[in-house]
């Protein structure tokens, strides 16, 4: 085992001096320093004054500001990492050594996983300042963030995986891009387009509403005459949040509720709107009139579902399912080779 693991860290070795030696690599980081740096410097100008929990929000607009850099950068760090030294000739030379297969793959895995961490090492600073600001919580520091180092392993794994299984490396970065592109934006227009989709028809009782003289106040009463109307369905779509990284942390992350009950924190607010779309469509009615009010989102953490493990499940999985097809393509001896494909 112990055998094992020191060839596996000698290939991560190698991965890591090779992204990380030229100064393009450290300029990319400064690079994204500046533009987070930038981005959180017009936000904390901007909240002053209207954000009580200030450091909160900081916080959690630069865990999004990373995970979307990361999402743009680590596809292109990671999506050629197996058939790019394939196609320069390197990948033969290590394949007649005794590493692995398996060792190979998950090597590169956690080399680019590291190398992807540095972009978030590179804005703990500013996370640190949004502690001293104050408004932090342990938990929420500690879920939000081992979801974000999760979720950059996942592309890392997905991007090595698909250039494994994948010839040419532009392919390879390119369907990484759009597995990304699938998680962030995809389920958003999914589920829009879903809530269309899935509409119905309903027969509703027509409402009607006056004013009482006598009483000095409004009325509202529920007549026979009915209407049809069209109704959209985001509770019949809603599924499709579930894996979308950045509902992830948010759902994951415990909310922070105000003395109503609703969330003050970005990353409540994000799961708070997540939990809406699971109800039913509200029937208008006379509630705060003639009956008494009652919020429709009172217990809402308790009257829904969270999502947050089954979109994580999907998402290591995929990359597992990417790994393992890396692993055996990279298998040698190859019992076949595609037409064209480079051995030396």
């Amino acid at each position: 085992m112990n055998g094992w693991m020191r060839m596996l860290g000698v290939v991560i070795g190698l991965e890591l001096r090779q992204r990380v030696r030229s100064v393009a690599w450290y300029v990319l980081l400064g690079i994204v320093a500046l533009v987070v740096g930038g981005v959180i410097v017009v936000l904390f100008l901007s909240l002053q004054g209207y954000q009580r929990d200030l450091g909160n929000a900081i916080f959690a607009m630069t865990i999004f500001l990373v995970m979307l850099v990361t999402s743009l950068v680590t596809p292109a760090l990671s999506g050629n990492a197996i058939n790019g030294d394939r196609d320069a000739g390197t990948l033969a030379s290590t394949q007649v050594t005794q590493v692995t297969s398996a060792q190979l793959v998950l090597g590169k895995v956690i080399g680019s996983w590291i190398a992807s961490l540095g972009f978030l090492a590179v804005c703990v600073p500013f996370m640190v300042a949004s502690a001293l600001l104050g408004g932090l919580r342990i938990e929420a520091v500690a879920i939000s963030t081992s979801l974000l180092v999760l979720e950059i392993g996942v592309i890392s794994a997905i991007g090595v995986g698909l250039s494994g299984v994948i010839r040419k490396p532009v392919l390879s970065t390119v369907v990484t891009y759009l597995v990304v592109a699938t998680f962030s934006i995809g389920t958003l227009i999914g589920f829009a387009v879903g809530s269309f989709a899935f509409q119905t028809t309903e027969t509703r009782n027509e409402i009607e509403y006056g004013y009482d003289e006598q009483t000095d106040e409004s009325t509202c009463r529920v007549t026979d005459r009915t209407y049809e109307t069209v109704v959209q369905r985001p509770d019949r779509a809603w599924w499709l949040l579930a894996a979308n990284p950045y509902v992830i942390v948010a759902d994951a992350t415990p909310p922070q509720l105000n003395a109503d009950g609703y969330p003050d924190d970005l990353f409540g607010q994000i799961a708070f709107g997540v939990r809406i779309a699971q109800l039913p469509p509200m029937v208008e009615s006379c509630v705060g009139y003639s009956e008494p009010f009652e919020d429709p989102y009172s217990d809402l953490w308790e009257r829904t579902t969270p999502s947050w493990f089954v979109g994580m499940s999907i998402h290591v999985a995929l990359a597992a399912l990417a790994v393992w097809g890396a692993i055996a393509a990279v298998r040698s001896p190859a019992r076949t080779l595609a037409p064209g494909s480079r051995i030396a």
